[in-house]
């Protein structure tokens, strides 16, 4: 029998799951009961139980039940419904393993989940840190050449300082050379 496919396990491109990428180590895990025709079925039968849809079938068939039998249409099960003791206790017995069952899967499908999310947190937490290590390597760097900057502009202002002096004492210089002759 076919069963349906999780996004986990589609073959579809890898950009379009890429969020599910820390549940997939966890794909080869099983639950307890297995994942065989039965361990499905049953489950699909204990989420049902739970139902509205559930609920209101079988509250319309006690309460058909109990007025064919009290109004006299039928016999076969007479006040105090025995019968119909018998088969609530006997879909009770049946109940109670199969929703111990799916709740038994549902908490291995939890575990796992909170495996991978965990992982995933951890994943997100140590990215974190390496960006802001790149970011104080960064701004370590920024500041460096901020100084390099800061001494290379000192330096051309001293530079340009000593121009200007040396400008103004040649054109002292020529301008007196020109008034001596």
């Amino acid at each position: 029998m076919k069963h349906k496919t999780s996004p986990l396990e589609s073959e579809q491109s890898p950009k379009e799951h890429r969020h599910l990428r820390f549940y997939r180590p966890h794909q080869h895990l099983h639950s307890v009961f297995g994942d065989d025709w039965f361990a499905l079925k049953a489950e699909a039968f204990a989420r049902f139980f739970g139902t509205p849809k559930f609920l209101i079938a079988q509250t319309l068939l006690v309460a058909v039940w109990i007025a064919a039998n009290a109004m006299g249409f039928v016999k076969f099960d007479v006040y105090p419904f025995i019968l119909l003791n018998l088969a609530f206790s006997l879909q009770a017995a049946y109940a109670a393993p199969l929703i111990l069952l799916a709740q038994t899967r549902q908490a291995d499908r939890d575990k796992t989940l909170t495996e991978a999310d965990a992982l995933h947190r951890e994943s997100l937490a140590q990215a974190n840190d390496e960006r802001q290590q790149l970011l104080q390597r960064q701004s370590e760097h920024i500041v460096e050449l901020l100084d390099q900057n800061t001494r290379l502009t000192e330096l051309t202002q001293n530079m340009s300082k000593r121009i200007e002096t040396l400008t103004t004492e040649i054109h002292n210089k020529i301008a007196a050379a020109d008034t001596q002759r």
